[in-house]
């Protein structure tokens, strides 16, 4: 058999092909699921949470912000530890970017405040000198479709198994669950409750009105995605 294919330099070549392609997919698929699946402490998003992140996609944050902490030095020291596949293990799709026009934005909910943000869509350049990201003033007006998000979050719960309802570890060691209503309404209500928990550390008063009337302004929204960001 060995004689026979070292006398036949084609056929040894693809032997060995074969060989190490199977033995690489053997080591490597194993891993890269592994690797994949959520890491401890990484929670589904909340109704409010995935209403703002369809906020962040539909203004197009991504076309400026990455979502991707490499693993140089250099970005460590400014955004925090590098990026992890399970970390992104809920993204549907990923907002990994491909360029940074403004900064990285997968840490930022560990050195962002509620009233940080609030600020900062209002008036970029007047919390950051010299900034060239555009005013947002319309999502402090604009009400958050709460139902779509709730049908994404339910649609990953059915379809992809994702764990809402369900205890999640934590790195404490403890465990806590992400609630998701049976029924629109009951997303409606969830959302809202958590809204009147961000609008209670703003100060614009028309938004703090809104919540009390029972909406949504986008900009409620997009704040509990990027404070959710850690």
């Amino acid at each position: 058999m060995f004689h026979w294919l070292e006398e036949r330099p084609f056929f040894f070549g693809v032997g060995i092909f074969l060989v190490i392609s199977f033995a690489g997919l053997v080591m490597i698929i194993p891993h890269f699921i592994q690797q994949s699946r959520p890491l401890v402490g990484t929670k589904p998003y909340t109704t409010l949470e995935l209403a703002g992140r369809q906020v962040y996609i539909k203004e197009n944050c991504v076309a400026c912000h990455s979502q991707l902490v490499r693993p140089f030095k250099h970005e460590t020291d400014r955004y925090g530890s590098y990026s992890l596949s399970g970390e992104y293990a809920y993204d549907r799709p990923f907002l990994w970017g491909s360029k940074r026009t403004g900064p990285d934005l997968m840490r930022v909910g560990n050195y962002r405040t509620t009233d940080w943000h609030e600020n900062h869509m209002a008036d970029p350049s007047g919390v950051v000198p010299g900034s060239i990201m555009p005013k947002y003033t319309w999502l402090f007006t604009n009400i958050t479709d709460i139902d779509t998000a709730w049908a994404e979050a339910e649609t990953v719960r059915r379809f992809f198994n994702t764990p809402y309802n369900k205890d999640i570890p934590m790195l404490d060691g403890s465990f806590t669950q992400v609630k998701l209503s049976d029924t629109v309404e009951g997303g409606r209500s969830d959302a809202l409750a958590e809204a009147k928990l961000i609008a209670a550390q703003m100060k614009n008063q028309d938004v703090k009105d809104m919540v009390a009337e029972g909406k949504i302004p986008e900009i409620i929204a997009i704040i509990s995605y990027l404070n959710s960001l850690k």
